[in-house]
């Protein structure tokens, strides 16, 4: 755990992105009892963007927190989005649209939203990290940072050009930590390699690591601890060092009483924790998946002449297919489709992988499922 960031109390953080719902509506008074079973037990970090709940959350926060709490009693993360500026001169009006919306004066945090390669180019052209560093200068922002949807080497290249950037928001949690799509291992370290204290983002890849199958659920049963399936699952993004908050998109007040009974006094998973969820993981492997070893001959040596990445795809849709995540889109577009790389319905059906791929797959069916899957 990084002890960087004093002002943040703890290492656990409310994701407000799930908030609860009547309808299409904030469930206020549900909400205004969360914030404050919240910060009674010593929380003070809360998460939002423009874009959730159809910017009703800021709303919410405005109702809920800062019209309740004095400012110095909670801290505020926003999010500057790419599909609300599209040159320089839209980032202030925007940001003080956030402001007003929320109700409080500055942000402690302000991140680049949702990095990745295209949208990179797009905060560098309209300047939108020179003018974040600049708000930071008046006060209006306490620390500037960024959250990541991309490969680890987009994430190296931010990191270099900014190099003032304080923290990295990642994806993060026991699945998708040698996942070649969403890379969470590789984005850490690059993260670390940089020095950048991390905020994880779906350490219950969404709430698909609370209802496991029943082979997966029979192991964390059989540890006696008689927590949560999603303790294990937030313990273990907060038990990796670097990381300085996790975040939890709670929805209700029982998720809300589950997760602080086991992050106010935190304690970072045992050896025999850590053994169960190495076989979760490994259960969640040995499901109905494409079996690819990832050996990435059918791709080596020109055997793709369209430069298919055959097995990172293959990855992303096991993932999709297990846990019907909409992430997996979003990898699959940010990180796998790309100029040097092509989607998965480019390919001409050679048959060139599957003459030397080791497990026989049928590739070009399979391809064709991935695009009909994620495309």
């Amino acid at each position: 755990m990084d002890n960087n960031f004093p002002e943040i109390k703890t290492f656990f953080g409310f994701g407000c992105m799930r908030l609860p719902m009547i309808g299409s509506e904030v469930d206020i008074e549900q909400f205004k009892d969360m914030v404050d079973y919240f910060i009674d037990n010593g929380f003070n970090y809360f998460d939002t963007a423009h874009g959730y709940i159809d910017g009703k959350s800021e709303k919410a926060i405005k109702v809920a927190i800062s019209d309740r709490y004095p400012r110095e009693k909670f801290l505020l993360t926003n999010k500057l989005s790419d599909s609300y500026f599209h040159k320089e001169e839209d980032i202030r009006p925007f940001f003080q649209s956030q402001l007003d919306a929320c109700g409080v004066e500055y942000f402690d945090f302000y991140l680049m939203h949702a990095q990745n390669a295209r949208n990179f180019e797009q905060y560098k052209e309209c300047r939108a990290y020179e003018t974040a560093f600049k708000l930071k200068e008046e006060g209006k922002i306490k620390h500037v940072g960024l959250s990541f949807h991309d490969s680890a080497e987009v994430l190296d290249k931010i990191l270099t050009t900014y190099p003032d950037v304080e923290i990295v928001q990642i994806q993060f949690n026991y699945l998708d930590y040698e996942d070649p799509s969403v890379q969470s291992r590789k984005c850490y370290e690059v993260c670390r390699k940089h020095n950048k204290p991390m905020i994880v983002m779906e350490p219950v890849k969404g709430g698909s690591l609370v209802k496991l199958p029943e082979a997966a659920q029979k192991v964390f049963d059989e540890t006696g601890s008689g927590l949560s399936n999603a303790s294990y699952a937030i313990r273990f993004a907060a038990s990796q060092e670097g990381i300085r908050v996790v975040l939890s998109g709670m929805s209700d007040m029982a998720q809300m009483k589950d997760n602080v009974s086991y992050m106010k006094d935190f304690k970072p998973l045992s050896e025999e924790e850590m053994g169960a969820i190495a076989k979760v993981t490994a259960i969640y492997k040995g499901l109905d998946m494409i079996p690819c070893t990832a050996c990435h001959y059918c791709v080596e040596q020109n055997h793709c002449p369209m430069n298919i990445m055959i097995p990172e795809m293959f990855a992303c849709l096991n993932t999709r297919k297990i846990f019907n995540d909409w992430n997996q889109r979003m990898y699959y577009h940010n990180v796998l489709v790309k100029d040097e790389h092509a989607a998965a319905s480019a390919c001409i059906e050679c048959g060139g992988c599957e003459a030397v791929c080791p497990q026989h797959l049928e590739i070009r069916s399979l391809l064709k499922e991935v695009a009909k899957e994620l495309e």
